[in-house]
């Protein structure tokens, strides 16, 4: 009986095994609404995109002018980009090739998807470190776009940045997922995979 006893979890080993699982689950659920969620933005700015050529011809057929509207198309253009990335590489939209990986074993395959997940999140880090510093300067001098629109650069600039952080956080999630589970969590989809491979 003292020996079963002993080999028991402690009582308070069982709760912060479930308060480490409930805090797992906490923030996969908030990291999976914020990837979605800048998904859902980069559609806003598609349809931004949309309505300033809309707008644009409009103005032509009326004989107005929009002065600076091909400029915010290329700004909502690049938001749109970027506020993507995280949520399409969780949806498998990214190519990736990999026949490799395809045809080499479990653990062959989960050495391989580490080492690019590491320099993918390495890679993100990076650009985000110097995107952030481009945006700041941008801010500090007062760098106005060189089109008619003669907008502040850090305004555009400040999307990259934020879009560029949470790709950065969507490579680190899926490191550490490669690394403690040994599968990734990008969605798969087979006839799209196949046009990578």
């Amino acid at each position: 009986m003292g020996r079963l006893h002993s080999s028991l979890p402690a009582p308070s080993d069982l709760m912060l095994g479930v308060d480490m699982r409930g805090s797992g689950l906490f923030l996969r659920a908030i990291l999976d609404r914020v990837y979605f969620g800048c998904g859902v933005i980069a559609a806003l700015f598609l349809i931004s995109i949309l309505s300033l050529v809309v707008i644009q011809m409009l103005a032509r057929w009326t004989g107005e002018v929009f002065p600076g509207a091909p400029d915010y198309a290329g700004y909502c253009m690049a938001a749109a980009s970027f506020f993507a990335f995280a949520h399409a590489l969780n949806r498998g939209a990214h190519i990736r090739v990999s026949m490799l990986l395809n045809v080499v074993g479990p653990r062959t395959r989960r050495g391989l998807e580490t080492w690019c997940f590491a320099i993918a999140t390495g890679l993100g880090w990076y650009f985000v470190y110097y995107a952030t510093k481009a945006t700041y300067w941008s801010w500090k001098f007062k760098d106005v776009s060189q089109g008619q629109d003669a907008t502040p650069l850090w305004i555009p600039q400040t999307s990259m940045v934020i879009g560029g952080v949470v790709f950065a956080i969507a490579l680190t999630d899926h490191l550490i997922h490669v690394l403690y589970s040994g599968e990734h969590r990008i969605e798969s989809d087979v006839v799209e995979q196949s046009h990578g491979e």
